[in-house]
């Protein structure tokens, strides 16, 4: 089948070309669409003489579903696949590797294993660990009666979904200030396809976030979760899923024996409830407060702007 690689980048800088170098090797052919939202690093210069199609758009103007809804409308291929600009392919397979799980006629959609770069904090690889097994797996909406909302995880920073499948429940919803990826492979459960994990198809991606911007992340998914309600109303709370990374990462550094983080584990996790307990329940706050309180600050200005 056809392929597609679609990439959203903003300054990408040098990660960025070690990026398109791995995809270039790659054992599988495609074609390559990337949207730039304003780069003024280079980024888009590089990005338009690699690219098959190449889109610009304003700063102000990305979004993190209906960017992704625009590349995917443009791409001819039958199977897309979605990379993070910072997501490094581990080997020349991986593509292959990752699109060979659509050959399922039940399954939609399907993401890879995401690795930590070596730099990463403790926390952050714990983080990939947790979210990213060794196995892999096939989930359908039955299992939400077992995994709860954690039936619906997904990842956009590698992943491949087929078109048709897309198209058949709408794409990817505009305006959301997280989520894009969950929220697809939410919708896509619903009609009753498979979402897979394939851990054998890995990329490089991890993030060493601060116990601040962890407040803001959480508080960010927690809007998230209010405005789509569906989602806890179908697959269930995610207060359970929470403390069990909990327990997890206490358990990850103590295996470590990495004992000096342990207070940084207490304040970073109460960050985390206390960002996404405030974020559930963000309309009751000043919205200076919620613009705060937020990663997406230009997010907030535009939904105020069109209020």
């Amino acid at each position: 089948m056809k392929l597609s690689v679609i990439i959203p980048t903003y300054n990408g800088g040098r990660l960025f070309v070690r990026v398109l170098k791995a995809l270039r090797n790659q054992t599988v052919s495609f074609e390559l669409i990337i949207v730039d939202s304003g780069s003024t690093d280079g980024t888009a210069e590089r990005a338009r003489k690699e690219a098959d199609i190449f889109l610009s758009i304003d700063a102000k103007d990305f979004d993190h579903g209906g960017t992704r809804t625009l590349a995917a409308k443009k791409a001819n291929g039958e199977i897309l696949v979605f990379l993070t600009q910072d997501a490094l392919l581990m080997n020349d397979t991986a593509v292959e590797t990752l699109v060979k799980c659509l050959e399922d006629p039940q399954t939609g959609a399907v993401f890879g294993k995401q690795l930590p770069y070596e730099n990463t904090s403790l926390f952050g690889k714990h983080l990939r660990h947790f979210n990213y097994p060794d196995a892999s797996y096939v989930r359908s909406i039955e299992d939400k009666r077992k995994y709860g909302i954690k039936t619906a995880f997904f990842s956009d920073s590698f992943s491949a979904y087929k078109k048709e499948v897309l198209e058949e429940v709408g794409y990817f919803k505009n305006g959301l200030i997280v989520g894009e990826d969950m929220h697809i492979a939410a919708k896509i459960l619903r009609e009753g396809y498979r979402i897979a994990y394939c851990a054998s198809a890995a990329v490089y991606h991890s993030h060493s976030y601060s116990a601040l911007q962890e407040f803001k992340r959480y508080f960010d998914t927690g809007v998230f979760h209010t405005n789509e309600r569906w989602l806890l109303e179908t697959f269930g709370k995610a207060e359970g899923e929470g403390k069990r990374y909990v327990k997890s990462e206490l358990n990850y550094l103590l295996k470590h024996r990495a004992f000096g983080n342990i207070p940084a584990f207490f304040i970073r996790n109460l960050m985390k409830y206390a960002g996404y307990k405030l974020g559930r329940h963000y309309r009751l706050l000043p919205s200076f407060i919620v613009s705060a309180c937020s990663m997406h600050t230009a997010w907030w200005e535009k939904r105020n702007a069109s209020a």
